[in-house]
């Protein structure tokens, strides 16, 4: 073994720039392709907002306008602005800010003098401008590095600053944006801070009634038992009822961040609610049955918030300030008044509680018996069988957080498609689920079939979903299928069972379709996979001669070289997004319930066969074929 030096040139000290562009994981959690909504390039847009925030949230700007296009993003506010002497170090100098004295940012997300040091350092250009009192100064970065910083001069603009930034696309490969997520994350901003407005892109965000719009807006297409009801106290605003669907469904905040993780208040919360519905109702009910089905958010304000992540993502704190009550017991006093009141108040509402709770009890002991003969033999089929290749890394161990945030398993079919996956694979971070044959069309059954079919029951063991969605395994749950007919039936079905059984997996975006390259173009130079006809049409153009044209419909079919282009640092991933106005019930009625005259004229109005004819007419040809049969 070859000795390691361990001298005096060994040793290295990075500046704030060089430390953050070399491990961005612990500034901004996972890079990522802007798949997902955790991914950096969003976190950047957070770290910026949430300056902006916390000025109105101090009183000062009423309005923020924010635009995204191919030139980067650019946020305006109208808070008191950066102090112009200081401009330069608040976007560039690390721990820098306004926020170490509580008096000043009492209840801020944002404390600790990173966040945008950190969009900075991981732009290719980042441009900062502050208006203060009739004069404004600017300073122009590149990588975190200052190159243009201006005078102060005269300004006609009103007071408050403006941030404009592109992400560094060697350091985001290949990143797109996704503007669903960017405009989930700004209602949730307009929910937490009623009152504000929020321009983006010729779209308005305004909220009048916070955590009650935000409900309201959830469950516009959902089946709820009971109106909704709204708590608001001191530092603590809650919405909830409960619906049809199976699972928890939350909405988690903590001083204006979205905790998609929960934390310590989310706990508390769930905790007291169990304690206030069972003293309400004097009866013993099972936590489970309470909670079933209940959709809720859960914000609060903290003083100095501890979060487990620089991303925020869940409250570490156990106080509601330093010197403060436990949130624990706070949230618990808090839900023995508040919505004991209510319910003694509108016992019309509370009976419909009630019911629903009951109907949550009487499911639960039915499939009791079913549960626990399933449960013994997912254990040993997972163990036997090996259909799932468990990665090193899964979500209740403790490890780095973009180690944690990169988790990801792969659902195929087959064993040449999961022998591919699993050769090619990271085995740090990702996983196989073998699937044997095509599963079943779950729609309009209990969840009593998820226990009785075998397929079903080793998937939830596998992604560890049974009890609860806050223990699931792996970030990303990816559908790998063939890119036929069979591949795309598999697809949907499964589709259908998240949805119809986990919702939840796909609201909090953690559901993804693998994108595989359809086609392979090659001379004896150049080799080029594409995943669509006109990739396939520039690839054929870039190369000289006749090339080899290969169209890829099994993934058993692609090596496992090959493969780890498509699943490593270049994975192509299309995130499964379910806007907010979605009737779930009628969608899956539609395209999974019976055949009706409705959905055979939308097949036939949408059937299309389409064959390109371009410069090479016979590697057409030699596809016309398999493209016939995949139309019938």
């Amino acid at each position: 073994m070859a000795e390691v030096k361990y001298t005096e040139d060994e040793i290295k000290s990075l500046d704030w720039r060089e430390h953050i562009r070399l491990r961005p994981g612990m500034y901004i959690g996972k890079l990522g392709d802007g798949s997902s909504p955790d991914d950096g390039i969003y976190v950047l847009i957070k770290e910026v907002l949430d300056n902006s925030i916390d000025e109105f949230a101090m009183g000062y700007g009423k309005q923020i306008e924010v635009s995204i296009n191919e030139n980067g993003v650019t946020v305006r506010d109208f808070g008191r602005g950066i102090p112009l002497g200081k401009v330069v170090d608040v976007v560039s100098k690390i721990n820098t800010g306004a926020k170490y004295d509580s008096k000043a940012f009492k209840k801020s997300v944002g404390l600790n003098g990173v966040g945008t040091k950190a969009v900075n350092a991981l732009s290719e250009s980042f441009r900062v401008e502050a208006y203060r009192d009739g004069q404004c100064k600017s300073a122009d970065f590149q990588f975190g590095l200052l190159k243009k910083e201006s005078k102060i001069e005269a300004t006609k603009e009103d007071n408050g600053t403006k941030i404009h930034f592109r992400p560094d696309n060697g350091m985001f490969r290949n990143y797109r944006w996704v503007m669903e997520f960017v405009e989930q994350q700004l209602w949730n901003y307009a929910y937490l801070n009623a009152g504000l407005k929020i321009n983006f892109n010729g779209k308005q965000f305004l909220s009048k009634n916070g955590l009650l719009d935000l409900l309201e807006k959830k469950t516009s297409s959902e089946n709820v038992r009971y109106p909704i009801i709204h708590l608001k106290g001191e530092d603590v605003e809650i919405a909830m009822t409960h619906g049809d669907h199976y699972g928890e469904q939350y909405y988690s905040f903590v001083n204006g961040q979205n905790t998609t993780q929960g934390g310590t208040h989310l706990n508390a919360f769930r905790e007291a609610l169990v304690k206030v519905v069972r003293d309400h109702f004097k009866k013993p009910f099972d936590a489970k049955d309470i909670r079933e089905s209940i959709i809720a958010a859960v914000a609060v304000r903290v003083e100095e918030p501890v979060f487990e992540s620089q991303t925020k993502t869940r409250l570490g704190s156990e106080r509601i300030a330093p010197d403060g009550p436990a949130i624990r017991s706070w949230m618990a006093d808090f839900l023995s008044k508040a919505l004991d009141n209510f319910l003694h108040k509108n016992p019309e509402l509370a009976k419909e509680m009630l019911k629903r709770i009951q109907q949550s009890e009487r499911e639960r002991k039915e499939i009791a018996d079913v549960k626990k003969i399933a449960n013994q033999r997912a254990k040993a089929a997972n163990i036997h069988n090996k259909k799932l290749r468990d990665c090193r890394y899964h979500l209740n161990e403790k490890g780095p957080e973009e180690k944690r945030l990169s988790s990801t398993i792969f659902i195929t079919e087959g064993d040449s498609a999961s022998g591919s996956l699993t050769k090619a694979r990271d085995v740090d971070t990702q996983a196989v689920f073998s699937l044997r044959g095509k599963p079943l069309n779950c729609y309009g059954m209990t969840k009593k079939v998820v226990y009785q079919n075998e397929e079903f029951n080793l998937l939830q063991h596998a992604l560890n979903i049974e009890d609860s969605m806050d223990d699931l395994r792996y970030n990303r749950v990816v559908i790998s299928t063939d890119a036929d007919v069979d591949g795309m039936h598999i697809r949907l079905l499964l589709l259908t069972f998240f949805l119809q059984f986990f919702p939840d997996l796909v609201r909090n975006g953690h559901l993804f379709i693998l994108d595989t390259p359809l086609f392979r173009v090659r001379d004896k130079q150049h080799t080029y996979y594409c995943y669509s006809d006109a990739e396939k049409k520039a690839a054929i153009k870039k190369l000289r001669g006749k090339p080899e044209i290969t169209r890829f419909k099994g993934l058993g079919e692609i090596s496992p070289n090959e493969f780890a282009d498509f699943i490593g640092d270049g994975i192509r991933l299309d995130p499964v997004i379910l806007p907010e106005d979605t009737n779930l019930d009628h969608v899956l009625d539609y395209y999974m319930g019976k055949n009706t005259p409705e959905r055979q004229e939308f097949i036939i109005d949408n059937l299309r066969l389409e064959i390109d004819i371009i410069d090479t007419p016979e590697e057409d040809a030699q596809l016309l074929p398999e493209a016939v049969e995949e139309a019938a």
